[in-house]
């Protein structure tokens, strides 16, 4: 951490009531701590409106193991085997995590590293699968603000 500089914050009573109850519950030490991290997100959450923005991300998905070569194309997806759907993506691909929810279902987690729109035009690609039953992208910018 760089340099600090106290400034001042006037709040509404019972906002700062709620937000000391927040920050409790999540074991923040002190309001500063988590005013910075705040701050942080917004300044990461407005990076990632720039697609050139480079950043790391989750693509969470449920799908139907059964599914018609499901898994072959997810594999493919991450390894780069030539598709339909785009162009390789092998270096943006950093893990992946793969769980068994039931006899028919599985958790696939693809954790994925490049510019914004990259991994958002992977993740659509991978979302957007036959077989894929529910999916989420989970962005963070990993450029300084």
């Amino acid at each position: 951490m760089g340099q600090l500089e106290r400034i001042g914050v006037s709040l509404d009573k019972n906002l700062l009531l709620t937000f000391d109850t927040l920050i409790s519950k999540q074991g923040y030490q002190s309001r500063s701590e988590a005013i910075r991290n705040l701050i942080r997100q917004q300044l990461s959450q407005r990076r990632l409106s720039d697609p050139k923005t480079k950043a790391v991300a989750a693509v969470f998905m449920v799908y139907d193991h059964h599914a018609t070569k499901l898994s072959d194309r997810l594999i493919d997806l991450q390894h780069c085997v030539p598709a339909k759907r785009g162009p390789s993506h092998l270096l943006q691909v950093i893990s992946s995590l793969h769980v068994h929810l039931n006899e028919h279902d599985c958790l696939e987690v693809v954790v994925l590293r490049g510019r914004v729109s990259e991994i958002n035009s992977m993740a659509e690609n991978i979302l957007s699968l036959k077989g894929v039953k529910l999916g989420r992208i989970n962005l963070l910018a990993t450029e300084p603000a």
